[in-house]
């Protein structure tokens, strides 16, 4: 009854678990959720005042179905500011969200026949973009050791005549892994010399820990083939809000601009407004967001590094660790895979995450420190408990 397309798309494993930590929330079960991908933040006051400007002022109508020429140039001046990138209003599109661009764009791009070039471990929605399109995913080994970059021979080995994208995700949902120049430069010339698209989904670029973020464009000699995806969400805890925006070549974006008219209409022009506020605003509460989770992650880290048979590298940038549980599971143990333990964790101990197995990561769990100091505290506690059951 339903259409092939359908049949390709993946359930996405954390909006999910967010579902089941709700679920148990609403039977007054105290739960810890730590599978969220947002900041816990409230989104910054000058950003909610002029959105609710925006409604008193009659921003309430349909705006252009690629956002509006202001916040196109806010996008523009904010990409030259933090990113020293140089794009023009018609060089941009708006959308409900970098995942939106980032579907646009494989839809723009990417058919039957295509193969598309993903990082694994990946963010759950990577394949799924593709695979809907009807092009191939094709999967490529990284180093857990060297922030997730890519084992260059086997990228070199599954480059062919087919490929025509490669997506880069840095810093990276799930690992929070912040890729070096050096690892981007030859992802970028090897692209370059098979007229290879590539993708650079930057929603986490402001939340970098150890050195200042660079983007992909900036390190492309010839970024033509560049496609740069940004994002209100994370940086300005502005989930909910939807924006999210792409920038690159004009044609590219034009076509992208065409599918959108055709779903959504426009972006909603409410956050429009907001966002306009956000990119253009006062930027101070982002630089206290960025230092908060910084903690945070050294707590985590260090905290999970001394849990026995436990390995966790210590991230870039995002508000993710990637742990490795493997040495717990085994097929003659109680937990055999790192869904056994995410389910453990939630059934035993309340406490919610995200399996590695949902993005490539066999034997990862992926836990979000978007959360307060306390609940971070009571869920590393838990955990350590449930790895003394399973010894």
């Amino acid at each position: 009854m339903l259409s092939d397309r359908i049949g390709r798309i993946t359930p996405s494993a954390t909006l999910a678990m967010t579902a089941k930590a709700a679920e148990l929330r609403a039977q007054g079960v105290d739960v810890i959720n730590l599978s969220v991908g947002e900041p816990d933040f409230p989104t910054p006051e000058n950003i909610r005042l002029a959105a609710k400007k925006a409604i008193d002022d009659g921003h309430t109508r349909y705006t252009p179905g690629g956002g509006t020429m202001d916040l196109k140039k806010a996008a523009a001046a904010k990409m030259k500011r933090d990113n020293d990138l140089d794009y023009s209003p018609e060089e941009i599109l708006i959308s409900c969200g970098g995942k939106h661009s980032l579907y646009n764009a494989c839809q723009a791009l990417f058919q039957t026949g295509d193969e598309v070039i993903i990082f694994a471990p990946y963010w759950v929605s990577f394949p799924d973009f593709v695979s809907v399109t009807g092009a191939k995913p094709i999967f490529v080994s990284t180093d857990s050791n060297r922030q997730f970059e890519p084992v260059f021979d086997d990228l070199k080995g599954k480059l062919n005549s087919r490929t025509k994208g490669i997506i880069v995700n840095s810093p990276s949902n799930p690992t929070g892994g912040v890729w070096s120049d050096e690892a981007v430069l030859k992802v970028l010339e090897l692209a370059r010399e098979r007229g290879i698209w590539v993708f650079s989904d930057e929603c986490y670029e402001q939340l970098t820990y150890d050195r200042p973020f660079v983007s992909t464009a900036m390190l492309a000699e010839d970024c033509e083939k560049v496609l740069t995806f940004q994002s209100c969400s994370k940086t300005y805890a502005m989930t909910g809000w939807r924006i999210g925006y792409a920038a690159g070549d004009k044609n590219v974006i034009k076509a992208m601009g065409k599918l959108q008219g055709q779903s959504t209409s426009c972006p909603n022009s409410i956050s429009q407004v907001a966002a306009i506020e956000a990119l253009s605003g006062d930027q101070s509460e982002v630089a206290y967001m960025r230092q908060e989770f910084k903690k945070r992650r050294d707590y985590i880290v260090n905290r999970m590094n001394q849990m026995d048979g436990v390995s966790c590298n210590s991230p870039g940038g995002a508000f993710y660790v990637f742990p490795d549980f493997s040495s717990y599971m085994g097929d003659n143990r109680k937990i055999r895979t790192s869904d056994d333990l995410s389910m453990y964790l939630l059934e035993q101990k309340a406490v919610v995450t995200v399996a590695g197995d949902a993005f490539g990561g066999n034997g990862h769990v992926r836990f979000s420190y978007a959360a307060s100091d306390d609940d971070l505290k009571r869920a590393l506690d838990l955990l350590e408990e449930t790895l003394k059951e399973l010894a």
